[in-house]
């Protein structure tokens, strides 16, 4: 299989072929310009050398007034061997040759004319002794030009070696810069590497990157942060699901296995079964908390929108409530009024893990505010209570799947395992909303932003 060429490769080459292309596209003109030239001067040297013989031979319109000009006029001609001259009668009989080497027939079109003859090059012009009179001799002024076109040719072959040699410098240094200026990308490729689940901290170094390429570092960057992270949460995650699983199980092994160390009454077996069932049911609601994260991760929570007034759903969960707060002598309130399109059983399972966790965190004494106000965009619900508040840094986790803010607290339910807060945040995100939770010393209030319509 064939190698395909390297990006170096391809900039190399391109640098190449579009210095060859200005190269030659200059000598071309260059050389065209140099040829222009030379022509504008033969044809201002051929001008005044017609000048010149016109003066020479005068009126002369017959061949036996020629010949006394004739000793005078090869004078002229040897003096000047890159030219040769030619006249010819009316009737085209020639009356004068000093380039008897050249073909007896020329081309007789008047003006300025090229020839080549071998390895020569000559330029004509064909012009009447006398203009305007008929039956004027035609003179033909022939000048070698054999110089003109070697310089020519060497100018070309020169415009053929320069072009080679650019394209093979400009190559050489392309490879050369775009090596250079690709050592970035060569640096993310090592950085790519070299990570893998056990190592995944490298970093680009941004400030040394062109600009072209600092944007991409940082996505880069940014990936391998969010990588990095989400494989911790799903390190910790998987932690986490074999401790809460551990205790339940143990205690299932335990307790079953001493119930049937000796036969026992039947109302003994029974009160193990209910144990058993206890513990059962936690693992079982621990089981479908994780497969409805699961089922949020996946974008497969598909709420049922109808219209709601909150304040008829928050009623109904605070009276729910009512026994347990009264039994831990907190006050629940609620306040405002609002209405959304949601899903009913969701955003009261919603509202009902924030109560709970209220409730748990509440002292005696102290008060549980529900708060409901219309927004331009939407509504928004908040859960307030009183007690100990929560250190900033713990914040951003609080929603994290079976986080808690007190590792060696442990309670006897799904809710308590540290998923409620997840599942909170999953259905609020299902309803297009944000939540987010504030704390200070003396209060925490958790803030549910829904929009009108999901």
């Amino acid at each position: 299989m064939m190698r395909r060429l390297s990006l170096a490769g391809r900039l190399a080459m391109l640098f190449a072929a579009c210095t060859a292309t200005v190269s030659l596209v200059a000598g071309v003109l260059f050389n065209r310009a140099s040829e222009s030239h030379f022509i504008e001067l033969d044809q201002q040297l051929l001008d005044g050398r017609l000048a010149e013989l016109r003066n020479t031979l005068g009126q002369v319109d017959n061949p036996a007034d020629f010949q006394s000009l004739r000793d005078r006029l090869q004078g002229e001609i040897n003096l000047r061997p890159d030219q040769a001259l030619r006249i010819h009668g009316a009737d085209g009989q020639p009356w004068f040759d000093s380039a008897p080497h050249l073909p007896m027939t020329l081309p007789t079109q008047p003006g300025l004319l090229s020839l080549l003859d071998g390895a020569s090059a000559y330029r004509l012009f064909n012009a009447p002794l006398t203009p305007g009179q008929a039956g004027s001799p035609e003179l033909t002024l022939i000048l070698d030009i054999t110089h003109h076109q070697h310089f020519l040719q060497r100018m070309q072959q020169l415009i053929w070696l320069t072009v080679g040699l650019s394209a093979l410098a400009t190559a050489l240094l392309g490879a050369w810069a775009a090596r250079s200026g690709l050592r970035p990308l060569r640096r993310m490729s090592e950085v790519a590497s070299s990570v893998s689940a056990n190592s995944l901290t490298p970093r680009l170094d941004i400030d040394r990157m062109p600009a072209e390429l600092a944007e991409l570092g940082q996505a880069l960057n940014a990936m391998l942060g969010r990588l990095e992270d989400s494989f911790q949460r799903l390190s910790a995650f998987s932690a986490d699901i074999a401790h809460e699983l551990r205790t339940p199980l143990s205690n299932l092994l335990t307790h079953t296995q001493v119930t049937l160390t000796r036969p026992r009454p039947l109302e003994d077996y029974r009160e193990a079964l209910h144990s058993n069932l206890e513990e059962l049911q936690w693992m079982a609601q621990l089981v479908n908390d994780m497969l409805y994260l699961a089922k949020a991760d996946h974008g497969l929570l598909s709420p049922s929108f109808e219209q709601l007034e909150l304040a008829d759903e928050a009623d109904v969960l605070l009276e729910f409530f009512a026994p347990l707060a009264e039994d831990n002598q907190v006050r629940l309130a609620r306040s405002g009024t609002a209405s959304i399109l949601g899903d009913r059983s969701m955003l009261r399972r919603a509202l009902s893990n924030l109560l709970d966790n209220a409730l748990r965190f509440t002292p005696a004494g102290g008060e549980i505010q529900l708060s409901l106000e219309a927004t331009a965009t939407g509504s928004r619900i908040s859960v307030q209570n009183s007690g100990a508040g929560i250190a900033a840094a713990l914040l951003p986790r609080l929603f994290d799947r079976f986080y808690r803010a007190d590792p060696a607290r442990h309670e006897g339910s799904s809710e308590h395992a540290g998923l409620g807060l997840a599942i909170t945040q999953s259905i609020v995100r299902a309803h297009g909303g944000q939540i987010r939770c504030e704390s200070e010393e003396g209060w925490t209030r958790f803030v549910i932003e829904l929009p009108r319509q999901a």
